[in-house]
């Protein structure tokens, strides 16, 4: 059974925009929380998801073009219309899995919530604090 090009094409990109919203809304849980667990989840999944459309525009692009040959004799423009749909549609689904690895990056690379600043308060202001320090 093959999948239409139309996933690859429209919610490829709405799944990227809605994983940017969704990992955004969850950055105060996972700081309070201090994990990151629901962060990877939704990245993952939403890169999977666009994966697969674009696996699935790849086969029915694949497939227009090893049947170019019919194509070419054929005057229907429909039929020829096909195959640059689903290349586009590909195109569209690789780009859009490729921006929601680009907004999981900084969740793998950024450590926890908690701020250098913080840390170095709470560390200089455990003591007295001398009469220059910033701890004042």
């Amino acid at each position: 059974m093959r999948l239409p090009n139309w996933p690859a094409l429209l919610l490829a990109p709405s799944l990227a925009l809605a994983n940017l919203s969704i990992t955004y809304a969850l950055v105060t849980p996972s700081c309070a929380a201090q994990d990151r667990l629901a962060l990877h989840a939704v990245s993952a999944l939403s890169l999977l998801v666009c994966a697969a459309f674009t696996w699935a525009a790849w086969r029915n692009w694949r497939h227009w073009r090893v049947n170019a040959a019919a194509l070419s004799d054929s005057a229907d423009a429909v039929a020829q219309r096909s195959p640059f749909v689903a290349l586009i549609s590909c195109a569209v689904g690789a780009l859009s899995a490729l921006t929601v690895l680009a907004q999981w990056f900084p969740v793998w690379i950024l450590s926890r919530t908690r701020s250098t600043a913080a840390r170095r308060r709470k560390r200089c202001c455990a003591g007295a604090p001398s009469p220059g320090s910033r701890c004042a």
